[in-house]
């Protein structure tokens, strides 16, 4: 073998040296000058405008300066390795996170669990492995580059505003962006990363739905929400032709208590003991919904990439929220420890059920519509809730204080901040 390659190593000089090379010079100068068509049509792409909407105003595109210390070390997932990213188990991990509750500005009181005092650090030391393939980290320098431009908002409810926390720390840590609007009550919110021109939005919709809801700032309602069940928001909808990519979500907002409208006539209610309206199944009202947001999408032609996420499960034991529930554990859950509950099996049920019958039209339209499966791994992640530390320091005065427990949301960091790796991979894995 070694022969072989000294021979041929020989003879390429030799032909060199009689001067047949015109081959090896002609391949030279073609590479040369597609390397430089390469470089100004890369050039010409970062300087594309960003789409203007009322919400998510213009901002003038910057010419980007990269750093040479960017991590460019973590690669797409091989296409070998496929998988279903949703169907897998928390593995330890003791790899620190992207941010810290102290490094990261973003992160509201109520999901700042290490601030407020939570003593235990063990919920921060998993990571989700797929069966059959790795989820790599989400890479913020690449994640970055590819939202050169563009404009991303989370659509939902107060999931979807602790979700949009998660992606602000993961990505500050290259960039800090600029919060440039709220509206009166900060539901609304959006921020620009100047660098790369990238906005990040959250667009407070509960129900997906057009709603009235007379709720305090404290929650407490003084009537019953009356939720269109035909109509979509017009906080979300006016701005969603303005997006690249978007994520929606709804769901536990349906428990509360609702009169449905359907051509601005009442059809029923739930949860309206005081109220002669015949009562409708929140299965009824959210399958209306969902529906109605399915086809107001796959009918749209939008060109970018609009996921769906699941509903997420609560882990409150021994009771609800109002009622004493708790959530003390601190591993995560084995499978089959913790069924879905009746309203989260509905709102599941009903969002596979949907998303089945519309993915195929959605492809036909050129709609890229994806599932962003959240809930079976975080079914898995009792651990990881606030639990009493939603509050600050909520037994400095008196260790056996009763306090309202968080069951719903998330810590940060914590397991939410998986749903990004999740965005990621399907972002570049197909």
């Amino acid at each position: 073998m070694e022969n072989k390659i000294l021979y041929n190593w020989k003879s390429w000089w030799r032909a060199f040296n009689n001067h047949n090379f015109f081959a090896i010079k002609l391949g030279v100068s073609i590479l040369l000058v597609a390397l430089a068509f390469r470089l100004l049509f890369n050039r010409s792409l970062e300087l594309s405008p960003v789409s203007e909407t009322p919400f998510l105003e213009s901002v003038a595109p910057l010419i980007t300066v990269y750093s040479e210390t960017r991590a460019d070390h973590i690669s797409p997932q091989d296409s070998e390795a496929k998988c279903d990213l949703f169907d897998g188990d928390w593995v330890p991990d003791k790899t620190e996170p992207f941010y810290t509750n102290s490094t990261c500005e973003f992160i509201e009181q109520h999901q700042n669990c290490m601030k407020n005092g939570r003593p235990d650090r063990e919920y921060l030391n998993w990571r989700w492995k797929p069966r059959g393939c790795d989820l790599p980290r989400l890479d913020p320098w690449k994640f970055l580059d590819l939202m050169r431009n563009k404009s991303w908002a989370l659509i939902g409810d107060s999931i979807s505003r602790n979700h949009v926390q998660s992606l602000l720390c993961m990505l500050s840590v290259v960039e800090k962006p600029d919060h440039v609007y709220h509206d009166e009550g900060y539901k609304n919110r959006r921020w620009v990363f100047p660098s790369y021109n990238f906005s990040l939005s959250v667009l407070w919709s509960p129900f997906l739905a057009q709603a009235a809801i007379f709720e305090d700032i404290d929650g407490v309602a003084s009537s019953e929400i009356e939720l269109h069940l035909d109509k979509l928001d017009k906080n979300w909808t006016r701005h969603y032709n303005d997006l690249d990519y978007m994520i929606l979500s709804s769901g536990k907002w349906f428990v509360k208590g609702s009169i449905y409208y359907e051509n601005d006539q009442i059809l029923g209610c739930h949860f309206c003991p005081k109220r002669n309206i015949t009562e409708v199944e929140i299965k009824f009202a959210y399958r209306k919904v969902i529906r109605n947001v399915f086809s107001f999408i796959i009918a749209s032609k939008h060109k970018g990439i609009i996921f769906y996420r699941t509903s997420t499960p609560d882990h409150f034991e021994n009771g609800e929220w109002f009622s004493g529930g708790i959530c003390e554990r601190k591993l995560p859950a084995r499978h089959g420890e913790f069924e879905l509950k009746e309203l989260n099996r509905i709102l599941r049920d009903v969002e596979l059920e949907e998303f089945e019958k519309v993915s195929p039209k959605a492809a036909e339209n050129g709609v890229n519509l994806k599932l962003l499966d959240v809930n079976p791994l975080s079914l898995l992640r009792p651990d990881a809730h606030p639990g009493p530390y939603r509050f600050f320091q909520p037994f400095a005065k008196d260790k056996n204080a009763k306090v309202i427990n968080d069951c719903l949301h998330w810590c940060l960091p914590g397991p939410i901040d998986t749903w990004n790796d999740l965005l990621m991979e399907m972002l570049v894995g197909g």
